[in-house]
């Protein structure tokens, strides 16, 4: 069957980081704390065939772990005894994305791979394992399946699903892989509907979209 993977990252972050663009002197770098990855069915009846949840030790440039401030752990809910039981090497965390992927091509709300991966493997001196033309935006997507661009605008990964009045089981906003589950329950719901084509997935050069924030 083919297979399209939705993925989404959880980044370090303190109040305000965000409007700052990361670039106060208290911000931490945006490094990787969690990754979530939804293998998503492009065929029949569109089914979600398995899904992926790691933990990534944040670390500095200098090697050094970044400890999880109330704020983000507020946020996400990753806490340091999840860093401490179920935390893995960036390095591990992105092979086992690889992995999982099975060669299918990766979708994020935005462009993830950029904002995220990129960064997070530049801080820690790594060689980015998965190539750039394997990723692309979610957004394009709901463009294809037309909703509108206003909308797309002022809404998140984790609030999709409610937009289009999809059911579905309860999802933590800004756990990565409950965000990516709104996407690819979304997605589901736009193809079962016959308002999204399978065949959009594969198309290698798919037109930006301009001014659309993800």
């Amino acid at each position: 069957m083919k297979t399209a993977i939705v993925f989404d990252c959880e980044f370090l972050c303190i109040q305000g980081s965000q409007s700052r663009f990361w670039c106060a002197a208290i911000d931490p770098d945006p490094v990787i704390a969690q990754i979530g990855a939804v293998k998503l069915g492009l065929e029949g009846d569109f089914p979600i065939l398995d899904t992926l949840k790691s933990y990534v030790r944040p670390i500095d440039r200098f090697g050094k772990r970044y400890p999880l401030g109330p704020y983000f752990t507020n946020l996400t809910g990753i806490t340091e005894g999840n860093m401490d039981s179920e935390g893995v090497t960036l390095q591990d965390g992105l092979a086992a994305l690889d992995s999982f992927s099975d060669g299918a091509r990766f979708w994020s709300w935005g462009k993830d791979e950029l904002n995220m991966i990129a960064i997070s493997c530049y801080v820690a001196g790594l060689q980015p394992p998965i190539p750039a033309q394997r990723f692309d935006n979610a957004v394009k997507l709901l463009v294809a399946a037309g909703m509108p661009i206003e909308d797309l605008a002022k809404t998140p990964s984790n609030k999709l699903a409610d937009y289009y009045g999809v059911e579905h089981p309860p999802l933590q906003g800004h756990d990565a892989l409950d965000d990516a589950l709104s996407i690819s329950y979304t997605l589901r719901h736009l193809m079962k509907a016959g308002k999204l084509q399978p065949e959009v997935f594969d198309l290698p050069q798919m037109a930006p979209i301009a001014d659309i924030a993800g």
